[in-house]
């Protein structure tokens, strides 16, 4: 049976720690811990959890450090075999840790596990940030089992089976300790969004598999770091794209794909303007301008990345998902297939 390592980064979110915290703590497993890690928060969450929950563990730090920065310094602090990186606006089920235990157990070449992940206002629907296990078409857009774009599907069972995804979301993200080490943690120039996809994708490179496991649920709030559609958040989107893809795409996908993938962002930010929407034009400009400034860093970084190398990349899709969603009319997941 493997130990895990809850790990859950807050600043001034000590409203949600309120509602989330109580039932990680109830967690009904015989072997786990509790980390919080506090950006340097001031709103009195590290008194607060002292008082309430004194088994939780707190690593406290002089700045904001973000969710990368703050779990990669919390780490230090774990002592078990799994870490867990939860959310700390999630809402768990007591035996929560037991499927995902299973999951490990069950194949050595697991590295990281993601559970099932529903809405927690809408409990019957997925939730948008991981749902069912994340995916990725040919030219780098990331979607899940669950939900494609802004289409969530209800939860019937329809993904109730164990299966090796492509990436699992950062809201409730478990991986072996020694693997997060050896690969160098999250990359911290992404700061927020898709940095577990880009710590995925060199998961499989290593050789080690990413799973989704039915057998643990939990709920996710979403949206607490940056509100849905917010220029930041766009922003940070379309330039953490081009990181991911540029870190980790073979050559002969940059020389065929690449390309094509910046026309489309190209697209995308003119039918924002078309749509009435300049801030959101200005931020995948921004974007895209960020991008090309911090190229050669992240040149080091694709270099640094190159070796070991993997062919067998399960759940990267040989597909455009914008042309099968938007053209195509294939709102969930099993159309696609």
């Amino acid at each position: 049976m493997k130990g895990f390592s809850i790990i859950i980064v807050t600043w001034n979110g000590l409203h949600h720690l309120k509602t989330f915290l109580p039932s990680v703590c109830d967690t009904d497993y015989p072997d786990f811990e509790i980390i919080l890690a506090d950006n340097a928060s001031d709103d009195g969450t590290v008194e607060w959890v002292r008082e309430n929950f004194p088994e939780v563990i707190i690593s406290t730090f002089d700045d904001n450090y973000g969710y990368c920065g703050g779990n990669n310094r919390a780490v230090a602090t774990a002592s078990k075999e799994i870490l867990l990186f939860l959310n700390n606006d999630v809402k768990v089920d007591a035996k929560w840790l037991h499927g995902i235990n299973e999951c490990f157990e069950s194949d050595e070449t697991i590295g990281a596990v993601q559970p099932k992940l529903l809405s927690y206002k809408k409990p019957e629907y997925f939730e948008y940030a991981g749902a069912a296990g994340g995916f990725i078409d040919k030219y780098g857009y990331p979607f899940c089992r669950g939900r494609i774009f802004e289409t969530v599907e209800k939860d019937e069972g329809q993904y109730n089976e164990v299966s090796e995804i492509f990436w699992a979301s950062g809201a409730a993200l478990a991986i072996k300790k020694e693997l997060f080490e050896k690969l160098g943690g999250f990359d911290e120039d992404f700061e927020f969004h898709m940095e577990e996809i880009d710590l995925c994708w060199r998961v499989k490179r290593s050789g080690q598999k990413v799973m989704y496991t039915p057998e643990s649920t939990v709920y996710h709030l979403g949206g607490g770091s940056l509100a849905m559609g917010s220029p930041r958040k766009v922003y940070y989107n379309f330039r953490n794209n081009l990181f991911m893809i540029w870190k980790n795409y073979s050559t002969s996908e940059l020389i065929l794909r690449f390309p094509i993938r910046l026309l489309l962002d190209v697209i995308a930010a003119y039918k924002s303007l078309l749509e009435g929407k300049p801030k959101e034009f200005a931020a995948i400009a921004k974007a895209h301008l960020h991008f090309f400034l911090d190229w050669f860093k992240v040149q080091r970084k694709r270099k640094a990345n190159s070796s070991p190398k993997v062919n067998s990349l399960s759940g990267k899709m040989s597909i455009s998902i914008i042309r099968n969603y938007f053209l195509k009319g294939k709102k969930k997941f099993d159309q696609l297939l």
